[in-house]
């Protein structure tokens, strides 16, 4: 297991992502000791890819995932939406996410994308437009050598797919070999009964790992024991990364430092491997 820190590549009012300096912050973050870098990005059209690239490979840093989140948060995308031409527009800015992901070596994460249930709609209805946007996607990935993850979100910001139970039934359903889940711990601590078992349950489609405490800001500065997942995460073999996707408190780099320094003494330092290196195929990700 390796770890990351989330960053932003862009201005965002999504909370828990913190909008940092790229050329300042991925530096710092590799000098603590991160391994990782996740980059929350809401549309690759307005970001300079290359520049995020040449950024981690100076500082010899890998980019495990790209959050896609915030063309719902700032835009309302969605692939469940009720109008047929925003969830056409939600599944063209994935396939543009997917092309960054190539160039990076990163998965590409479905989360508040996925979108809710809208009102007056049937879940059957919502499923049906999420599995064939998911569809779509997940088969234009795989030709790109790139993995999606989904990730369960807690009620209180989605009305659907919360716990890891519901995203592998809907992974089941989909039937895409490149599509794993990816549970976070700030969102299992609300929803899940028995978090150990739920990544047990995921298993062989855990594929990332993002770690926040209770209260959402760092590890150790809320009530949760991360111990139990880490050694839950080991004893399943689980070599990707753990990645914080917290509240920036009091700062971006506070908050970097006191996650690194409450997991790393559950999660030793690892001798980067072949596959951190970015390149041009996302195949990196696929050897994880």
């Amino acid at each position: 297991m390796r770890l990351a820190y989330t960053i932003s590549a862009s201005q965002t009012r999504f909370a828990a992502v913190a909008a940092a300096d790229i050329q300042e912050t991925i530096p710092a973050l590799a000098g603590f000791g991160f391994e990782g870098v996740e980059l929350a990005i809401r549309d690759p059209g307005h970001v300079d890819v290359e520049g995020l690239a040449a950024a981690a490979e100076r500082s010899g840093i890998a980019v495990p995932a790209v959050g896609t989140g915030q063309a719902y948060v700032e835009e309302g995308l969605s692939l469940t939406a009720s109008e047929e031409p925003v969830r056409v527009r939600a599944a063209a800015r994935l396939l543009a996410q997917v092309s960054v992901a190539r160039r990076l070596g990163a998965l590409v994460i479905v989360g508040l994308i996925h979108g809710p249930i809208p009102p007056e709609t049937d879940r059957t209805l919502a499923e049906d437009r999420l599995l064939e946007g998911l569809g779509t996607v997940a088969r234009a990935a795989r030709t790109a050598g790139v993995r999606l993850v989904i990730e369960p979100i807690n009620r209180y910001e989605t009305n659907w797919l919360n716990t890891v139970e519901e995203v592998l039934d809907l992974i089941d359903r989909l039937g895409e070999d490149n599509v794993g889940v990816l549970p976070d711990t700030f969102h299992m601590n609300i929803e899940e009964t028995d978090a150990p078992a739920a990544l047990r349950l995921g298993g062989t489609r855990v594929w990332h790992v993002h770690v926040a405490d209770s209260n959402r800001r760092a590890p150790g500065w809320g009530h949760l024991n991360f111990d139990p997942i880490v050694q839950t995460l080991g004893e399943m073999g689980y070599a990707g990364f753990l990645s914080a996707e917290i509240l920036p408190q009091p700062g971006v780099l506070d908050a970097a430092w006191q996650t690194i320094a409450t997991l790393r003494r559950s999660v030793p330092r690892q001798a980067p491997a072949p596959e951190t290196t970015l390149g041009t195929s996302g195949s990196g990700q696929s050897r994880r």
